[in-house]
C-alpha cells in the first residue's frame, strides 16, 4: 500500500523501548520548558529521537522500513504523552506529520498529538571523540558491582558519583559513602594517557538500564566537549560530570601489616542478617571477636530488643586475637556483590578497616568497611 505524503512507519515495541528509556529524562523538571518534550528528526531512512534535561542526554536511532517524506522533518512532542499513547498501541504504527500534529494510526486506532517547532530545544552535544570499546555485558557487570554504594543525597557532592579512572594497566571504578568503599579493577580496558571522570549517580543508573536492554553489543566510551559519552549501535548517552574532587582513597587501601583470613560468605551473611534484626532502627555496632585461626565469635546487644551470640568458622586467620566492631548493614551491603563461596578479607587492628577482596577472570573486586568505636555502641 502506497503511503501518504509525510508519513513513516514504525513498530510499536522498539519505539516504546526508546520512549521508555527517555522518560526519566523528559519528566525531570528543568528551567527550560522544551526539555519535557522529545525531539523527533525524520529522514527518508532513519528516525532519530533525542531527549535532554541539561545534565544527561540520550539520542536513539531507528531504521525506517517504509517512509514517504519529501524532505527531512523535525518537531517536538510531549515526551510523557507520546510514551503513554504508544504503550497502549500494538503492532505497526503509521505516523503522518501534519501542520501542527502527528497522527498515529494502528489497526482501528487513530490518534493525533500536537507538535511544536524544534527551535526551543536545547542544543545537543555533537562531535564525539571515541576513546575505547567495551563489551556491554562486562561494563554492566562492573557497574552492578559498585553502583549500589553511591549515595543519593550526600552532603558531600563528590560522594554522589562514581569515579572512573584509566591508566596504561587497568580501569578502576570506585564509589564511597564515607563509611564504606567499593572498587572494581579490570585489566581489560586501558588508556595510555591517565584519565579520570566523576560520573553522577543518576547517569550510572540510567546507563545501566540501557545496557540491560542490549547486553551482547559493543559500547564505545568517548568525550564530547566537557561531557562523557557512551555509544551503542543505536544510541548515544551523554552525561555531564561532577566537578567536586573525589576523596583521596589510595592510602586507606594499603594493607601493610594486615593479616588475611577467609570465611564462608553465605554463612557470614546469615549471621549478619540475624545481627541486623536486633537493630530496631538504631545505630548499634556488632562485636567481632577473632579468637583463633579457626574461630570468630559474633555478638550483638540491644538492651531494648535482646542479644545475639554466634560462632562462625574461620580459615587461615594468622593474627593475634582481635576484637573489632562494625555496623552489620555496612558489611552486608557489600558482601552481596561478591561472587565466590569463600571470601578473603584482611585485618590489622580495631582502628583499621576490614578489606574484602575477590579476584575474578575479568576483574578484581575490593570492599572496605570502617570500624565503629566502642563508645558509639550499646554493647
Amino acid at each position: 500500500m502506497k503511503l501518504m505524503k509525510n508519513t513513516f512507519v514504525v513498530e510499536q515495541k522498539p519505539l516504546l523501548s526508546i520512549l521508555s528509556s527517555m522518560q526519566p529524562i523528559c519528566t525531570k523538571r528543568t528551567t527550560i520548558d522544551a526539555t519535557s518534550s522529545i525531539l523527533f528528526q525524520i529522514s527518508h531512512k532513519e528516525l532519530v529521537i533525542k531527549s535532554t534535561d541539561m545534565e544527561i542526554s540520550l539520542q536513539a536511532s531507528y531504521l525506517l522500513k517504509d517512509s514517504d517524506l519529501s524532505e527531512p522533518q523535525s518537531f517536538l512532542v510531549s515526551g510523557r504523552r507520546i510514551f503513554e499513547l504508544v504503550k497502549e498501541l500494538e503492532g505497526t504504527i503509521t505516523c503522518q506529520i501534519e501542520q501542527e500534529q502527528i497522527r498515529l494510526t494502528s489497526a482501528s486506532v487513530n490518534l493525533a498529538l500536537n507538535i511544536k517547532s524544534p527551535q526551543d530545544f536545547p542544543p545537543f552535544p555533537e562531535r564525539i571523540e571515541n576513546l575505547m570499546q567495551f563489551d556491554a555485558h562486562v561494563l554492566l557487570e562492573l557497574f552492578n558491582k559498585v553502583a549500589f554504594l553511591i549515595p543519593q543525597n550526600s552532603a558531600n557532592p563528590a560522594l554522589n558519583g562514581l569515579l572512573l579512572e584509566f591508566c596504561s594497566t587497568e580501569m578502576r571504578m570506585t564509589a564511597t559513602d564515607g563509611h564504606c568503599l567499593v572498587q572494581a579493577r579490570s585489566p581489560l580496558y586501558t588508556l595510555e594517557k591517565e584519565q579520570k571522570w566523576l560520573l553522577p549517580r543518576r547517569a550510572i543508573f540510567e546507563l545501566k538500564k540501557i545496557l540491560e536492554s542490549c547486553p551482547e553489543s559493543a559500547v564505545f566510551l568517548g568525550i564530547c566537549g566537557s561531557q562523557l559519552v557512551f555509544s551503542g549501535d543505536s544510541f548515544n548517552f551523554f552525561t555531564k560530570l561532577l566537578a567536586d574532587p573525589f576523596p583521596q582513597y589510595q592510602t586507606i587501601l594499603e594493607k601493610k601489616d594486615f593479616v588475611p583470613a577467609s570465611i564462608d560468605r553465605a554463612t557470614f551473611i546469615k549471621t549478619l542478617r540475624r545481627s541486623a534484626c536486633f537493630l530496631s532502627g538504631q545505630f548499634i555496632a556488632t562485636k567481632f571477636d577473632f579468637v583463633s585461626a579457626e574461630q570468630l565469635r559474633v555478638s550483638m546487644l540491644n538492651k531494648d530488643v535482646g542479644h545475639l551470640e554466634e560462632e562462625v568458622p574461620l580459615t587461615q586467620f594468622q593474627g593475634a586475637r582481635l576484637e573489632i566492631r562494625f555496623y552489620a548493614p555496612y558489611l552486608l551491603s557489600g558482601l552481596q556483590v561478591f561472587p565466590r563461596d569463600m571470601i578473603t578479607f584482611y585485618l590489622k587492628n580495631s582502628a583499621k578497616p576490614i578489606i574484602f577482596e575477590s579476584s575474578e577472570e575479568r576483574y578484581q573486586l575490593l570492599y572496605l568497611v570502617m570500624p565503629v568505636a566502642p563508645t558509639n555502641t550499646h554493647g
